[in-house]
C-alpha cells in the first residue's frame, strides 16, 4: 500500500520542479556515455503523467501484497522494497541494452511493478506460500499471455489514457522476468526465522 501511495505523492513533487522532472529519466545512451547513470534509479520514481501513475499504483496494489505477504517483520518489509527496486533496475538496465542508442527518456515504475508480477504469479493457487516451479504449465500459460498482451500494448501503441506515449514494453518483461526468477532465492534469504519450538500448523501424523 505504501509503494502504491507513493506514487501519486512523488507525481505531485514531479509536478513542481522545473522540468516537470523529466531530468531524473534514464537514457539508454547513458549506459556507454556515463552521462547519467542514477536515471537507472531515479527513472522508476517519476511518471508521464496521471494516467501513468494510476495504473502502475493499481497494479503494484494487485501484485505486492502476495509477495510481501513471503516477507513478514521489519526485515521483510526492507527485504520487499530491494526486491521491487532489484526488479525496477534489471527493467531499466535490460531496455537499455536493447536499446544502446536511444536517447529518449524512459520515466515510471512499470518495470518494478512488473517485477512484483512475475513474483506474485509463481504463488498463485498457492495458499501455503510455497511458490510454483517455473516450468509450471498454469505459471507459463498465464506469463505467456500476460507478456503477448504486453508486447501488444507495445508494439501497437495501447496505452489507455496515454495515447502517443511510447510504451517501454521490453523493460516490463525484464522487470517480470527478474522478478519470476528472484523471488525463490530472494524469500529464502528474507523469509522471518521460525520458532523452533512452534508446533506446525497440520499435527496429524504424516504417515496417516
Amino acid at each position: 500500500m505504501l509503494v502504491a501511495a507513493s506514487m501519486p505523492a512523488l507525481y505531485l513533487i514531479q509536478e513542481r520542479l522545473p522540468d516537470a522532472g523529466l531530468s531524473l529519466g534514464f537514457r539508454p545512451s547513458s549506459l556507454w556515455t556515463g552521462q547519467w547513470w542514477p536515471g537507472l534509479l531515479t527513472s522508476m520514481f517519476v511518471h508521464g503523467g496521471w494516467a501513468h501513475v494510476a495504473m502502475n499504483a493499481v497494479a503494484a496494489l494487485a501484485f505486492g501484497p502476495p509477495v510481501a505477504r513471503l516477507m513478514g517483520g521489519a526485515k521483510g518489509a526492507a527485504s520487499f522494497l530491494l526486491f521491487y527496486v532489484a526488479c525496477g533496475l534489471a527493467a531499466t538496465a535490460g531496455y537499455g541494452l536493447v536499446h544502446p542508442a536511444s536517447y529518449d527518456s524512459l520515466v515510471g515504475a512499470s518495470g518494478a511493478v512488473f517485477g512484483l508480477m512475475g513474483g506474485a504469479l509463481r504463488l498463485l493457487g498457492r495458499p501455503d506460500h510455497s511458490l510454483r516451479r517455473l516450468r509450471d504449465r498454469r505459471f507459463l500459460t498465464t506469463a505467456a499471455v500476460i507478456m503477448a498482451v504486453n508486447a501488444a500494448a507495445g508494439l501497437i501503441g495501447l496505452a489507455p489514457g496515454m495515447e502517443g506515449a511510447q510504451v517501454a514494453w521490453e523493460a516490463h518483461a525484464f522487470g517480470f522476468v527478474c522478478g519470476a526468477l528472484l523471488i525463490g532465492p530472494w524469500a529464502r534469504a528474507f523469509e522471518p526465522r521460525r520458532d523452533p519450538f512452534a508446533s506446525p500448523p497440520d499435527l496429524r501424523d504424516p504417515d496417516v
